[in-house]
């Protein structure tokens, strides 16, 4: 079957577009980060500036981050967080990945549209802290 140079460049800029943001090396180390605090004198805040810090530092392509929030922590990932919104954007951006807790939205009362769409859902997050652990990612507690 012949592939039209159509079909061809319809194929690629596919391929193209389903690329992350930002590719990680196959060597990068992965950490996860959990949220579980109150954002009580920027606690929140000084977490995502501590990743920021380590990813300038160490390099994005060297590291996976994923940041696991539930009870108190899952304000940090909401849209309307003057602290947190902003950087939750750029670190995304940078590669890191937000993950909420499904139960802890069900306790706060919060719905999938108060949150940015660089978030993910999981259904609880402390199973996902343990399921990411066993997969090889080091535990990181800002």
């Amino acid at each position: 079957m012949k592939l039209g140079y159509f079909q061809i460049l319809c194929l690629l800029l596919t391929l193209v577009i389903s690329l992350p943001v930002i590719a990680v090396d196959e060597q990068a180390v992965p950490f996860v980060m959990q949220l579980t605090r109150p954002g009580d004198n920027y606690g929140h805040r000084r977490a995502f500036l501590q990743i920021d810090k380590v990813l300038n530092d160490i390099g994005e392509k060297q590291l996976k981050i994923e940041v696991v929030a539930y009870e108190d922590g899952i304000h940090a990932l909401l849209s309307n967080n003057k602290e947190t919104s902003q950087l939750l954007t750029k670190l995304a951006n940078r590669g890191v990945t937000f993950k909420a807790c499904r139960i802890s939205m069900r306790a706060w009362n919060l719905k999938e549209d108060e949150f940015p769409l660089e978030v993910e859902f999981v259904p609880a997050g402390a199973p996902e802290m343990i399921r990411l652990q066993m997969q090889g990612y080091k535990y990181w507690r800002p």
